[in-house]
């Protein structure tokens, strides 16, 4: 009995202590609650002059609505989300509006209401560009015996549904394309009668550097001299995957033919002094003049010249401006091809320009942009892979990068290929030797040379088979080719792993390959470093999709179950040249749209005193294919080195290893 005295007790102090706890915490909420906010109402009058009119109230906050319609009838109390409806004499009323919360808390506001079946008198809009986007069209009107507007900002769209806008109140509406529009705004009545007004816009975005032609004012872009310019779909996308570009064409005329674009703002020439730009040719050869004028004064310039590859293609062109005189401002950006020559309109004087951007003057050879060509090309067959890998076993190898062959389910003469510009230069007794790190001893690599003719017409040397003496080690393997025809181009090296037996993807068949004595010798170092961290994976890997990116080598990342920041890094040999506003630029291949990748520079010490840059997340659009994403980092510490750059897949989340969290990365560009 005394046990169960004490139990009771201590069961009545505890539910004491669990009220009163529970009771600060509703005590807590309800000092969090504060009453609604932002009490308004919409009136929408019958176009019939019947003076009946729908009353919608609306706030922040509130659960009910005491609406006091003006007129001298009763108050009426709504829901939120409801609307009730009064019937109005000709006149002006003030409609009171109590908001009421979930506390009983209330806010009270008034709202003057106008019922008139007359048309409405002196209507006036103002129609301005938003301030912080100048895509943003902010309508508000006012007229005499108005009760509402309505408002259209595409009249030449006959599908608009029109935007109801309240006395007092503002419409917005934002476009998707610069151009001249006509917005239409009707003043509705308290009966049949409107009033309207129609008025022109132009929407034009700031032309400024960058400029990509995606979304650019035509306005700003003219020829003059007997050259022609447009904005059009890009008719290659074969090195520049853009979808629009500006077109020039030098037509008979002036030997000074040329082509302005007039900025909205004057050039920054404080740090970043060089023009690059991407443009395509149709022969080689060609000069093209750059020159930056001044916005008022013709005769202050500056001009520097570059020659063209030409040859049907995309090519970046550069112009340095280190001399040019920043006392001066620049807002002009004159193009000018094969100055002092009069064109022909022809498809021969037919040019196309786009990505106009500015860019740091190196002091040295820049380590961009990242580009994952190779001096050979890898392809495999029948079950075969290869990719370029972080050397996973520097003992005995202190390469970093070599080459990982794998051997997976398919025929039982998989394989990989090894194919370079210039043919081998092979004699007719020829030994190789290569460095293999196998996972087993006694595994079988059989090597032979192919010329460049498609199969089945293919001549190959002999087949030559080494085998592996130990396991989980590097050794040396010798290949001795006894008789080689000299006289054939031998362009590919052909490897088989256990020729006759069918691999199966696992470890037991993944081998590791480098330092081919072949001339040239195959060593596969890149200019920078590929590593991996807590999931990711990084290999430099041949282009699975060539549709949008012609490079033949291409960076694969994938994400596999790790942690949620899982990602991969590549160092490079000299800093990244990066300062306020940098721009990074990168073309990425995504299996889905909406996948996120987040980038970070660091420098080179050691965590956990690593430092690093702000974390940069840009967000695929399209699936399956080939689009540049854009990184900018607006202030950047340019006295820190940096030489690495993160890359996280969809970071927050686990990886699986799967094609969805596959992506290929190329051409990694700073500016």
């Amino acid at each position: 009995m005394k046990t169960l005295k004490y139990i009771y007790a201590f069961s009545m102090a505890f539910l004491l202590l669990f009220s009163c706890v529970e009771d600060d915490n509703d005590l807590t909420f309800i000092e969090e609650v504060v009453a609604p906010s932002n009490v308004s109402a919409q009136f929408q009058i019958t176009q019939d002059n019947s003076g009946l009119v729908t009353i919608t109230p609306n706030s922040v906050g509130a659960v009910s609505y005491n609406i006091t319609p003006g007129d001298g009838s009763d108050a009426v109390e709504i829901k939120q989300g409801e609307n009730f409806e009064n019937t109005y004499q000709e006149g002006t009323y003030s409609v009171q509006i109590e908001a009421i919360g979930i506390t009983g808390l209330s806010t009270f506001a008034t709202q003057d209401l106008t019922v008139s079946f007359k048309a409405p008198e002196n209507l006036e809009v103002s129609a301005e560009i938003d301030a912080s986007n100048p895509f943003i069209l902010n309508v508000t009107a006012t007229a005499d015996f108005a009760a509402s507007f309505l408002v259209y900002f595409d009249t030449s769209n006959p599908d608009e549904e029109p935007t109801p806008l309240a006395i007092g109140e503002t419409a917005s509406f934002e476009y998707a394309n610069v151009g001249d529009y006509s917005i239409k705004v009707v003043a509705l009545s308290g009966g049949v009668e409107t009033t309207e007004v129609t008025q022109d816009i132009t929407i034009a975005a700031p032309t400024e550097l960058p400029i990509d032609f995606e979304v650019f004012d035509a306005n700003t872009f003219q020829g003059f001299g007997g050259a022609s310019n447009a904005v059009i779909d890009n008719p290659d996308t074969n090195g520049n995957i853009s979808g629009k570009v500006g077109e020039i064409i030098k037509g008979a005329g002036e030997t000074w033919a040329g082509n302005v674009i007039t900025l909205s703002s004057p050039i920054d020439l404080s740090t970043k002094k060089a023009i690059t730009l991407d443009v395509w040719s149709p022969r080689p050869g060609g000069k093209m003049l750059l020159k930056l004028e001044n916005l008022d004064d013709g005769n202050i310039f500056y001009e520097t010249e570059a020659t063209l590859s030409g040859n049907n293609a995309w090519e970046s062109a550069t112009f340095d401006l280190s001399a040019i005189d920043t006392g001066n401002t620049y807002q002009k950006i004159v193009v000018f091809f094969d100055f002092g020559v009069i064109g022909d309109g022809s498809a021969d004087w037919t040019f196309y320009i786009d990505n106009i951007k500015q860019d740091l003057i190196s002091a040295g050879p820049s380590v961009t942009p990242l580009t994952f060509e190779t001096p050979y090309s890898l392809s495999s067959f029948d079950g075969g892979d290869i990719s370029v890998i972080a050397n996973p076993d520097t003992n005995g190898n202190p390469s970093s990068m070599v080459a990982q062959m794998v051997k997976g389910a398919g025929q039982t003469w998989g394989g990989s290929k090894i194919t370079i510009d210039e043919p081998f230069t092979l004699s007719s007794s020829e030994t190789i030797t290569v460095k293999v790190w196998s996972p087993r001893a006694g595994l079988n690599l059989l090597m032979k040379f192919e010329d460049a003719v498609p199969w089945p017409d293919v001549s190959a040397t002999a087949e030559i088979t080494a085998t592996t003496t130990v396991a989980n080690a590097w050794e040396e393997l010798t290949f001795t080719f006894p008789s080689i025809d000299t006289s054939i181009d031998w362009y590919n090296m052909v490897l088989i792993m256990d020729n006759g037996v069918e691999g199966d993807g696992s470890a037991n068949y993944t081998i590791y390959l480098d330092d081919f004595s072949t001339t040239p010798t195959l060593d596969f170092e890149p200019e920078f470093e590929l590593s991996s961290f807590d999931g990711g994976a990084i290999s430099v890997v041949s282009n699975p999709d060539t549709n949008g990116n012609p490079s033949s080598m291409v960076a694969e990342m994938v994400k596999n179950a790790g942690q949620t920041w899982g990602g991969s890094k590549i160092t490079v040999p000299e800093p990244f040249e990066l300062s306020n506003g940098s721009r990074v630029t990168a073309k990425v291949w995504s299996p889905r749209s909406g996948l996120n990748l987040l980038i970070k520079f660091e420098d080179n010490v050691p965590w956990p005193d690593v430092t690093a840059t702000a974390e940069i997340t840009a967000t695929t659009t399209v699936a399956n294919a080939w689009e540049e994403l854009t990184f900018d980092f607006p202030t950047v510490d340019a006295a820190i080195e940096w030489y690495n750059l993160v890359l996280i897949m969809d970071n927050g989340v686990e990886g699986d290893g799967s094609a969805n969290y596959t992506i290929y990365i190329d051409d990694i560009d700073i500016n």
